[in-house]
């Protein structure tokens, strides 16, 4: 079955740009149930945190801890992960999850481009929460779920800082980046810029259709990683609860140095 998914996935997509065409079985995943969509997602990042030598994941956006516990149930990851999150019952639950793993630490602050205080727009879906204002403009198959239902004061550290702040405190020397801050991804990257060279790969949301005012389209978040000197290794759409409509799809980047034989 899964042969003939992969088969199918890059005749549907042979339209994609040749840099895209590793990531074309992600693609089409979408199509499929599920959990067949989410052992895309576990077995490229099983290959790529192995392949990269993975010794730190940052965790941006980790909400209740679906990520990390992703990476330590189905993935296998075992190293150190560091989950960032900015809601207080959401960040007090991941120090639950992570009292008993000493290698999985929590900060309780959002990851931005500045540091200081913001006010952080809590939605009727707690994955939906963002310093961003949602919009409707493309797309109001979510407007129940992103919907602003609290307006909190929160903590905000420049990922630049957060690095090397982490670098100074740890030995990290390989560290991965996974984004999933709702509409602020790119806001996060543009701003540390200068430090994006030193993960060794990227997780990141990319917009298919714009669900908050700071939505940058897809093209273009991917040209600017590949212009910061990454390579697209996979696309991982997440459509659970809006099939058939493509929204947003995760996108997979390698440093393009640790491509080369």
């Amino acid at each position: 079955m899964h042969a003939t998914l992969r088969k199918s996935a890059q005749s549907l997509l042979s339209w994609l740009p040749r840099r895209m065409h590793n990531a074309a079985i992600g693609a089409f995943a979408d199509k499929a149930p599920g959990p067949f969509a989410r052992l895309v997602e576990v077995e490229r990042l099983r290959q790529l945190l192995t392949f990269l030598d993975v010794d730190c994941v940052l965790d941006i956006g980790a909400n209740e801890g679906q990520y990390a516990l992703q990476l330590r149930r189905r993935v296998g990851y075992s190293g150190r992960l560091i989950s960032f999150e900015p809601i207080p019952r959401m960040a007090a639950r991941l120090r639950q999850l992570a009292a008993a793993d000493p290698r999985w630490s929590v900060e309780e602050i959002a990851v931005s481009d500045r540091n200081g205080m913001a006010r952080f727009n809590v939605m009727a879906s707690s994955e939906l929460s963002s310093l961003s204002a949602p919009t409707s403009q493309e797309t109001n198959i979510l407007d129940a779920l992103n919907r602003t239902v609290e307006t909190i004061d929160i903590r905000c550290e420049s990922l630049e800082s957060v690095l090397h702040r982490l670098e100074q405190e740890q030995d990290i020397r390989r560290p991965f980046l996974k984004m999933d801050t709702q509409g602020h991804d790119m806001i996060i990257a543009r701003g540390a810029a200068p430090v994006l060279q030193r993960f060794v790969g990227i997780q990141t949301e990319l917009a298919v259709k714009r669900l908050y005012e700071t939505s940058v389209p897809i093209g273009e978040s991917i040209d600017f990683f590949q212009k910061a000197g990454f390579e697209l290794s996979a696309l991982v759409p997440n459509n659970r609860g809006h099939f058939p409509v493509l929204i947003e799809t995760d996108g997979l980047f390698i440093r393009r140095d640790l491509t080369k034989p």
